[in-house]
C-alpha cells in the first residue's frame, strides 16, 4: 500500500512504445471530440472534498480546454470511489481527488479494501496538506479541550460520543487517544462523510465531531461550532488561536494528511505528465490559491515524484500507530 518510484516510473517502459503512443492518439483524439474527464470524489456532495473537487475542477476545464466533471461516489470513507478509479479505463480521462484516509488509511484498517493502492493507482500530483480537528458543538460551553473534557466528566458522568466521518478513520483514533489520556470513555460515532455529522452538531445532537479543517472552518467562522485542537507541527495559519494536539500533550500526531490526484496505474506517464503541469497552473491563480486557503488548507504544488514520498512516510507513520493500538481490521 506505499507507493514507491520504481512503480511510478517504468510505466511507460511497461506499456511498450507502440501501446503508449496508441493511448496517447487515443487520448488526443477523445480530448479533440470534448470527452469529460472525471473527477472521482468519495464523499458527497457540499462535504469539503466536494468544494475542493469542485474548484479546482472548474479552472482545470479551462486550462485543458476539455469538459472536467466532478463524479460523487460517496460511501465507505471514500473505498467506492477508489473502487471506481480501478476498475476504470487507464485512458487519462478517470482521475481521483482524494485525501490520506482512501489512499494511506483505509487499506490498513479494512481486510478486502478492494483495491491496492500501490499497484492499482498512479499518484499524479499534490497539492495541499490540512489538519484534523476536534470540534466542539454550541450545545457544550467548551471552548477548550480541558474544558470540553470537564463538561463531559461533570455533565455527562465522563461518557460521551465524538461523531467521526467515518469508521476506522484518523478521527476514529484520535478519539481514543483523547479518551486514553484524559481518562474518560468518549467512543466514536461514525458517520457516512462530515456532512451529516456537521449537520447533526449543528442541530446539537451530539457534542463534538472530529474531521478536516475545510469542514468545520465556516462553521467555526460563524461560532456555530468550535475547534478546539489540531494536529501538526505548528498552528494552522487559519486557527491561528488553536493549538495542536502536540501542544496539549498528544505524540505523533506532528505529520499533516494531504490531498492529491491520482490515476489508475497504466495511465500514459506523458498524460499524467500533462494533468501535472495542469495543475499547477491553476494552483498559482491567487483566486484559487485564496479559496483554498480560506478552506482550511496549506496549498502547495507536489510533482509526482515528491508527492508519491508525502504518500508513502505518512502511510508508514499511520502504519505504526494503528498497528500500537491493537486495530483489528474490519
Amino acid at each position: 500500500m506505499v507507493f514507491s518510484m520504481q512503480r511510478v516510473q517504468p510505466v511507460r517502459r511497461a506499456l511498450g512504445v507502440g501501446l503508449f503512443l496508441a493511448a496517447m492518439g487515443l487520448a488526443s483524439l477523445a480530448q479533440a471530440q470534448g470527452t469529460p474527464i472525471r473527477i472521482l470524489v468519495g464523499f458527497p456532495a457540499g462535504a469539503g472534498t466536494d468544494a475542493i473537487a469542485r474548484t479546482l475542477g472548474e479552472k482545470l476545464k479551462d486550462v485543458l480546454g476539455v469538459p472536467v466533471v466532478v463524479e460523487n461516489r460517496a460511501g465507505a470513507g471514500g473505498q467506492i470511489a477508489a473502487q471506481a478509479l480501478k476498475a476504470a479505463p487507464a485512458d487519462g480521462h478517470t482521475l481521483f481527488l482524494s485525501h490520506d484516509h482512501s489512499i494511506s488509511i483505509l487499506p490498513q484498517v479494512v481486510k478486502n479494501p478492494g483495491f491496492n493502492p500501490a499497484t492499482d493507482f498512479v499518484p499524479v500530483a499534490g497539492f495541499a496538506t490540512f489538519a484534523n480537528v476536534l470540534a466542539v458543538s454550541g450545545g457544550t460551553p467548551a471552548k477548550s479541550i480541558d474544558e470540553y473534557v470537564k463538561w463531559v466528566r461533570t455533565q455527562r458522568g465522563g461518557k460521551e460520543t465524538i461523531g467521526i466521518p467515518a469508521p476506522a478513520s484518523i478521527p476514529e483514533f484520535l478519539v481514543k487517544m483523547i479518551s486514553e489520556k484524559y481518562k474518560i470513555d468518549v467512543q466514536p460515532a461514525p458517520y457516512r462523510g462530515s456532512a451529516p455529522m456537521t449537520a447533526d452538531m449543528l442541530g446539537n445532537q451530539i457534542t463534538a465531531g472530529i474531521a478536516s479543517v475545510p469542514d468545520f472552518i465556516e462553521n467555526h467562522k460563524a461560532g456555530k461550532v468550535r475547534i478546539v485542537a489540531s494536529i501538526g507541527a505548528k498552528r494552522q495559519a487559519v486557527l491561528p488561536n488553536v493549538p495542536t494536539f502536540t501542544e496539549l500533550g498528544f505524540s505523533n500526531l506532528e505529520d499533516l494528511p494531504y490531498y492529491g490526484i491520482f490515476a489508475p496505474v497504466g495511465t500514459p506517464q506523458a498524460v499524467i505528465d500533462r494533468y501535472g503541469d495542469a495543475l499547477q497552473k491553476v494552483l498559482a491563480m491567487p483566486d484559487v490559491k485564496q479559496k483554498l486557503t480560506t478552506m482550511g488548507l496549506t496549498v502547495g504544488y507536489e510533482p509526482q515524484g515528491q508527492f508519491a514520498g508525502r504518500v508513502r512516510s505518512y502511510t508508514q507513520t499511520w502504519e505504526r500507530i494503528i498497528q500500537s493500538s491493537g486495530f483489528k481490521p474490519l
